[in-house]
């Protein structure tokens, strides 16, 4: 399995966002655009920046589960790119030291003040089911 993992992980380095989803007070699923930050291996667990504002903190804050939906490129000679989906339980920290560990340089633009920035949040999203296809190789992984 960790060697599964290890490989996704080396594709999901080339894949710029993911679309993590919620559900909503109402029982809807709401996704948005989430950067997927491919100067970390993966691990099993994402990592995400957003403001204690929005309607994602609340629907997390009601119910931790999401999922993270990943899209890759066209393949090697024509072969459909990488689809990875991942559901996971979601942790919403207001803690500055893990800010720190997890900041990126990318970040300054959507949070001139860095870790400093008032109502900044991290969501930590631990995953417990990966499911992956890339046209050839498919398969379930249950962390």
């Amino acid at each position: 399995m960790k060697l599964i993992l290890k490989e996704l992980s080396k594709k999901m380095r080339a894949i710029d966002f993911t679309m993590l989803t919620t559900r909503t007070e109402g029982g809807a699923l709401a996704s948005r655009p989430m950067s997927n930050n491919g100067e970390v291996d993966y691990d099993g667990d994402s990592w995400f920046f957003t403001s204690d504002d929005t309607r994602m903190v609340a629907d997390i804050t009601a119910d931790p589960i999401v999922s993270l939906t990943l899209a890759g490129d066209k393949g090697l000679l024509g072969k459909p790119g990488i689809f990875i989906a991942i559901e996971a339980r979601a942790e919403l920290i207001r803690d500055k030291a893990q800010f720190a560990a997890h900041w990126t340089k990318g970040l300054d633009r959507w949070f001139p003040q860095g870790v400093d920035t008032p109502g900044l949040v991290l969501i930590k999203a631990h995953a417990s089911r990966i499911a992956y296809w890339d046209g050839e190789d498919q398969g379930d992984l249950n962390l």
